[in-house]
């Protein structure tokens, strides 16, 4: 998140607060190259205390559901955790999405969001 005035960084001036939105942007750029970047709109939420909290804890909600081009995604890279997570991410994609498809686009993005599996 490079915008702010909220932003997880130490450079942010803003607390965040429940109800803000944020973009998440990850990306790679190689310099005179190219760049790859991954924008999603998160929510900030109430998150379950952990117990001993001294404070109220805060999390994320994706608003942004459109399934990661798998162009680039290379798996042999991922660890488990990171599969699981985009698997994961996906299925909720799908689950949210696909009732309100016609079939046509319900088989795209059944396609675009299928597992990765194992590389």
């Amino acid at each position: 998140m490079h915008e702010g005035p909220a932003r997880i960084s130490k450079l942010g001036t803003v607390a965040l607060r429940r109800g803000m939105i944020l973009s998440n942007e990850p990306g790679y750029y190689k310099t005179g190259a190219y760049g790859i970047r991954i924008e999603n709109l998160l929510l900030v939420i109430a998150a379950p205390e952990p117990k001993g909290a001294e404070k109220p804890v805060n999390a994320f909600e994706t608003l942004t559901l459109a399934p990661i081009d798998r162009r680039l995604i290379d798996s042999r890279l991922l660890t488990a955790k990171e599969r699981n997570w985009i698997d994961s991410y996906h299925a909720h994609v799908q689950e949210v999405l696909s009732p309100l498809l016609d079939a046509a686009t319900r088989a795209w993005l059944d396609a675009a969001a299928r597992p990765l599996g194992n590389p």
